[in-house]
């Protein structure tokens, strides 16, 4: 599916969940690159520290060949010096033209579960190409793509996730499914306002109508979207979801789906995001 993916690799396990989830997402054709990131500012530090500048380089590079052995992948190896480990992955990725980064959650949380540290949810922030982010403690169990589910709601962001599943379904023969939250408008909640003309049961058949005809299985509840749409992940081997990318502002307004569902989503996540979008358009 994705012709050239740049996995983060880092001195722990999520290294190598990212690594088994590229895999499966990775094109057969496709180029594979190993990438880790050092942070702090990179020009004070390599002038004062040439030795040590290239000292780490080494180190790092040597981890990730380690890290190519284990997993028995041919791959490139790239090391990098930035402000932030989000920053030098976008800037690698950029560099090297990935269309996909992979990266993978925080092991301190429990297994099977996308809960991810500072650097992971850094590089959600602006990536330049989609995102997948593998749950702690895949690359123990991997699993093969058989279920892979779309969050839908009918906005362009969502009708290009569907189309990127679809896509990815076809690759791995996997079912695939699409899931949509719906919820009363916020004005029904106000005291005096206008009657809602529409019941709960409405909105969910709406929904499950307007999914089905995309022709894939369609599944509908009425609840918050990313709580409704981490239980629906629990029976996926893949989650995917568009990103309207508000950026750092507009999240604090409008909150982010694909940010909280990195938190809280029971399977691997892709998130397919303005960038990626455009990427894909023809």
């Amino acid at each position: 599916m994705f012709s050239s993916v740049l996995v983060g690799v880092d001195a722990h396990g999520a290294g190598r969940d990212a690594i088994a989830l590229a895999r499966l997402l990775l094109a057969k054709d496709g180029e594979l690159t190993l990438a880790h990131i050092s942070s702090g500012d990179a020009h004070v530090w390599r002038r004062s520290n040439t030795d040590r500048y290239q000292v780490q380089r080494e180190q790092a590079l040597e981890s990730l060949e380690n890290a190519r052995r284990v997993a028995g992948v041919e791959a490139h190896l790239r090391w990098r010096h930035s402000y932030s480990v989000g920053r030098g992955l976008h800037e690698l990725c950029e560099l090297v033209g990935a269309d996909l980064l992979v990266v993978g959650s925080s092991r301190h949380e429990l297994l099977g579960r996308v809960l991810i540290a500072d650097d992971t949810r850094a590089a959600l922030n602006g990536a330049p190409c989609a995102i997948a982010i593998a749950p702690a403690g895949y690359a123990e169990q991997p699993v093969a793509m058989r279920e892979i589910g779309v969050g839908y709601n009918g906005s362009p962001e969502s009708e290009h996730a569907v189309s990127v599943a679809r896509r990815v379904a076809a690759e791995h023969g996997a079912k695939l499914s699409a899931f949509e939250a719906v919820s009363l408008p916020t004005y029904a909640f106000i005291e005096g306002s206008a009657p809602i003309d529409r019941t709960i049961d409405e909105l969910i058949q709406d929904a499950r109508e307007r999914i089905a005809t995309l022709g894939i299985e369609a599944h509908a509840v009425y609840g918050l979207p990313v709580e409704e749409l981490a239980l629906y992940s629990a029976s996926l081997d893949l989650l995917i979801v568009g990103s309207r990318d508000y950026g750092p502002i507009g999240r604090l307004v409008h909150g982010s789906t694909s940010h909280q569902l990195a938190r809280a989503a029971r399977c691997p996540l892709l998130v397919l995001t303005r960038a990626a979008r455009a990427i894909d358009a023809p």
